[in-house]
């Protein structure tokens, strides 16, 4: 019989090969250093995360019926997730995240997700064929790696109006996909300084100053990052701002959803906006220090 989940994570399950040198690189750079491949994604780095904070999250997502998606699907029961709603294709191949992380951060980075683009709303049938309740009224987070059209029916969606959408765009390159959030205004967006940025068009010096800029362009609820520096959560008139503590960075590809997550977790857990926010920013911290196992 299949657990209760805490929360829905919609998006993204797939391989990172993550490589990591402990020198500064910039493009053209050849260094020794560590490759891995490890289970990731948006969504499951999201839902692992729920996991270590105690939730049971059950993944919405597409992966291949490949040896590698069979591996896949292993490697997230074993971490504690829900795959039963995990839509598995026959003719999709499972997806896969590459990145180049240096000293100095991340240098390169590409993902291939056209499995899960492909596999369009197939993914949200649980929600639809009376597999999970509808409407849904739990907590939802959802990944940017979804194509426009199927984000803009989730922002829209009767089945999911009555859900605490937490919605974040994967990568700065697919923060345009989160307006139809914005327009609806609907969700929490969880987003870093340069895709606040895109979302409206314009540039920030600060997350106090895109917090506020978000919610001036619609959105319900925002909550900005900005690497080592101070994060906003801004709602109405409440706006938080706090900073990270100063870490040194053992890696980066991750810290978003981690953050995001502890967040998640926290509010879930009844914590105040403020205990919630420093939660988080602990977390992520912990996280690209290196002392957080994965």
């Amino acid at each position: 019989m299949t657990d209760t989940p805490d929360i829905l994570c919609i998006g993204s399950v797939l391989w990172d090969v993550i490589g990591r040198s402990e020198t500064a690189m910039r493009q053209g750079s050849d260094m020794p250093g560590r490759i891995t491949r490890l289970p990731g994604g948006v969504a499951l780095n999201i839902g692992m995360a729920l996991a270590r904070f105690g939730l049971t999250p059950a993944l919405l997502s597409a992966v291949g019926r490949d040896a590698e998606g069979d591996e896949l699907i292993r490697a997230c029961a074993t971490r504690g997730l829900i795959t039963d709603y995990v839509y598995r294709s026959d003719d999709l191949p499972t997806d896969r995240y590459m990145a180049v992380e240096g000293a100095n951060g991340l240098i390169a980075a590409i993902a291939d997700a056209h499995s899960l683009e492909a596999a369009g709303d197939k993914i949200l049938r649980p929600l639809s064929d009376g597999t999970l309740p509808a409407p849904y009224t739990g907590a939802i987070a959802l990944d940017g790696n979804l194509t426009l059209d199927l984000l803009s029916q989730v922002a829209r969606s009767p089945l999911m109006a009555k859900a605490d959408l937490r919605v974040a765009p994967a990568s700065p390159g697919k923060a345009l996909r989160l307006s139809p959030f914005v327009q609806a205004r609907r969700g929490t967006l969880y987003v870093n300084l340069e895709e606040a940025g895109l979302l409206c068009q314009t540039g920030f010096t600060d997350s106090t100053q895109a917090a506020t800029g978000l919610l001036a362009r619609g959105a319900a609820r925002a909550v900005v990052t900005n690497g080592g520096n101070p994060a906003t959560l801004a709602q109405g008139s409440d706006v938080i701002t706090q900073s990270p503590p100063p870490v040194h960075v053992a890696r980066v590809t991750g810290a978003g959803d981690t953050f995001m997550a502890a967040h998640i977790a926290a509010e879930l857990k009844g914590q105040s906006a403020a205990d919630a926010l420093h939660d988080a920013l602990q977390a992520a911290a912990l996280y690209v220090s290196g002392e957080t196992k994965i």
